[in-house]
């Protein structure tokens, strides 16, 4: 932490001194370049991007693709995430409702930028993704954390919490589903629930789906997009990252009305002045040619949430329920609160890297994210690691 002497001395703006700490890349540096560590602790898989997305960017660079673009994105990048979508979905999306962004935070900067500021209160149900806290403390406004409930059935959000917490200066909720860190997917019923919310007090919904796809009661999880009306107030933000094993590509793209196309220009203009070509045509080629990739990484997901579940189920002290969606488990061990001395604990004991539940906000105290999206061999490994260091606490 800065010295009052420094920060005096040097004065910025409140809202950029507030921005948080990420307590996930506190235990990673702590764990960092540890000889045989299991590192589980970050929100990607271990599979490199695919040779028929690296080659598109290669040949882009060849070509000399290496100028200044459409700052809304590529036409045809544009025109492919659409068809996606609309082949996910099952109805139409317009491209030119899809504006590319410098990556999935980016796309939420964004979409943060538009809705909220200085005065304004945005609901954000947690453990959540602490990005979201981050964004919204740096923009100026004020997040309004709703805890989530854990039980033998998962993690549940309580609409009713949602419902009490909208004040006048409220203008937006954001809600991810499936959910960093938790794995909790929103039923039908709770999207319809959170929609009428939103019309019935004007707000806005920020809606995260990227792990849409990771999702094991069926081949998508349930979407806003299944309630939608053409004037609801939606922003949509999404990333290459997950689905496509593209983390460190940057490159995501935010789907809002196109009656704030300029808006959105504009503000691409002023924060990035738009993303790389060839990393554009990189996503292009991962867009049209990526089903058997997406297909592959759920199925290594859905096979290593079970190898978990099976090995914590050997010791009875782990408080964990089958997450429904994403590639994370977020557990607690019975006895223990301190989580973020035991994520420390457990680099030092079992050799795994876990992010502390303290990350995620309100409600995470007691709890461990573990990210499985790796080799099953890693998993089980690691699982096995995990029990064992239990039963010695």
């Amino acid at each position: 932490m800065m010295s009052p002497s420094f920060s005096s001395a040097f004065p910025i703006r409140a809202n950029a001194a507030q921005a948080p700490s990420s307590g996930i890349v506190e235990v990673f540096d702590y764990g960092r370049g540890r000889n045989g560590l299991i590192p589980l602790w970050v929100g990607e898989g271990d599979m490199p991007t695919p040779a028929f997305v690296a080659e598109a960017a290669g040949a882009s660079l060849a070509a000399g693709e290496t100028f200044y673009t459409y700052q809304a994105g590529l036409p045809s990048l544009r025109e492919a995430i659409a068809t996606y979508l609309g082949g996910m979905y099952g109805t139409p999306v317009a491209a030119d409702r899809i504006y590319i962004t410098s990556g999935g935070m980016h796309a939420l900067q964004i979409a943060v930028t538009m809705v909220a500021g200085a005065g304004d209160e945005v609901i954000v149900p947690t453990p959540a993704w602490p990005n979201f806290i981050g964004a919204l403390t740096v923009a100026g406004a004020t997040p309004r954390e709703v805890p989530m409930r854990f039980g033998a059935a998962g993690w549940q959000l309580d609409l009713e919490a949602v419902a009490a917490a909208i004040g006048p200066k409220t203008r937006a909720i954001v809600i991810n589903s499936p959910a960093n860190p938790t794995g909790w997917t929103a039923s039908a019923e709770e999207i319809r629930g959170l929609m009428d919310l939103a019309r019935r007090h004007g707000l806005w919904i920020i809606a995260d789906e990227i792990y849409g796809r990771f999702y094991f009661d069926g081949p998508r999880a349930p979407s806003f997009r299944d309630v939608m009306r053409e004037d609801d107030r939606l922003l949509f933000v999404q990333t290459m990252s997950k689905n496509w094993a593209m983390t460190g590509w940057r490159l995501g793209w935010i789907e809002a009305p196109s009656a704030l196309g300029q808006t959105i220009v504009n503000l691409i203009q002023y924060s990035s002045s738009g993303a790389p070509v060839f990393i554009q045509r990189a996503a292009e080629a991962a867009i049209r040619q990526g089903d058997a990739l997406i297909a592959e990484q759920v199925e290594r997901a859905r096979r290593n949430r079970q190898i978990l579940l099976e090995a914590f189920a050997r010791q009875n002290r782990f408080r964990v329920a089958p997450p429904a969606g994403a590639f994370y488990l977020f557990f607690g061990i019975d006895g223990v609160e301190d989580t973020r001395q035991l994520a420390f604990r457990l680099i030092d004991e079992a050799n795994v890297g876990l992010a502390p539940g303290t990350a995620f906000g309100a409600g995470g105290e007691g709890f461990l994210r573990l990210c499985y999206l790796r080799k099953s061999e890693d998993i089980a490994l690691a699982a096995d690691r995990l029990v064992e260091a239990v039963a010695r606490l």
